[in-house]
């Protein structure tokens, strides 16, 4: 009856220290209570062993051992724990930290992404402005290659010219074609110095001019007639008087069609001079074709 009180009172402590494990690991003084408890029961059952075999002893006496050997390995699971949860502790500041850096990376990345975007949109619209330019580079240069054939196929017609170096010029008794002599410029090769008559290459649009100078002399005269396929389209005229000069000028727009002729008649009982200094010249150019 003995023996199996102490039995009971031995599993009732067992199970008292397991739950104190269960509930957080064992102290000093629970570890010191078991091994008086043993003890106790130890020399309680030194009491009536020898109503007891010597296997029931040695198992109970197993059985405490076991208890001490795990009481110390809930110390030392304690202690793991401890140190595992200040690396835990360790490890979640690190992971906040990578956290906060995480945002940060990402808020910079949505900003990247935002100035990469305005970015794009910039180029697109800078490549549709250079699409229109090139659009109209191209219009401008067919353009001008078209003006540069027209003008290439257009008729260049141009000339200048004075009409002698060797001073005075008439009176006649009648009219005579002035035959300009001195060429500077005869582009086309549209006048004829040797018969003093501009013949139009093409139908256009022409401007002439003239100026004629006479001197040295009173009472003389000097009178220019502008002609147009043998009409006259002017008489340009005035008198030297007290031995100075007097100079007549005149000039015209006129359409003219390819094969018209354009001159300059002195008019009877006139003059003209002329030397070095070019007084008296004719000059005439198309300005456009039609």
């Amino acid at each position: 009856m003995r023996r199996a009180a102490a039995f009971v009172a031995l599993l009732l402590c067992l199970y008292w220290t397991r739950a104190q494990g269960e509930s957080g690991g064992l102290t000093e003084n629970d570890v010191t209570q078991i091994e008086v408890q043993s003890e106790i029961l130890g020399v309680k059952a030194t009491s009536d062993q020898t109503n007891i075999t010597p296997d029931i002893w040695a198992e109970l006496k197993e059985l405490r051992d076991m208890v001490i050997q795990h009481s110390v390995e809930l110390r030392n699971s304690k202690s793991n724990i401890e140190k595992l949860e200040q690396e835990n502790t360790v490890l979640e500041a690190r992971m906040n930290a990578s956290d906060n850096k995480v945002e940060q990376l990402e808020r910079e990345n949505t900003d990247l992404e935002a100035r990469l975007n305005t970015g794009e949109k910039v180029m697109e619209e800078l490549q549709r402005e250079n699409t229109v330019l090139e659009a109209r580079m191209n219009t401008n240069e067919n353009e001008v290659e078209e003006l540069q054939r027209e003008n290439a196929e257009r008729p260049k017609v141009a000339f200048s010219v004075g009409l002698t170096d060797a001073g005075q010029v008439g009176p006649f008794s009648a009219d005579i074609t002035l035959k300009f002599s001195k060429i500077f410029t005869n582009i086309g090769e549209a006048y004829n110095p040797s018969t003093g008559v501009f013949t139009a290459p093409v139908r256009g649009t022409y401007y002439f001019r003239f100026n004629a100078l006479e001197a040295f002399g009173t009472d003389k005269l000097v009178g220019i007639k502008l002609y147009h396929n043998g009409k006259q389209i002017t008489l340009s005229y005035d008198r030297v008087v007290s031995n100075g000069y007097a100079t007549v000028s005149n000039a015209f727009v006129l359409q003219l069609e390819k094969g018209d002729v354009i001159y300059l008649d002195l008019q009877t009982n006139c003059s003209v001079y002329d030397d070095s200094k070019n007084r008296t010249t004719f000059s005439g150019f198309l300005l456009f074709a039609m």
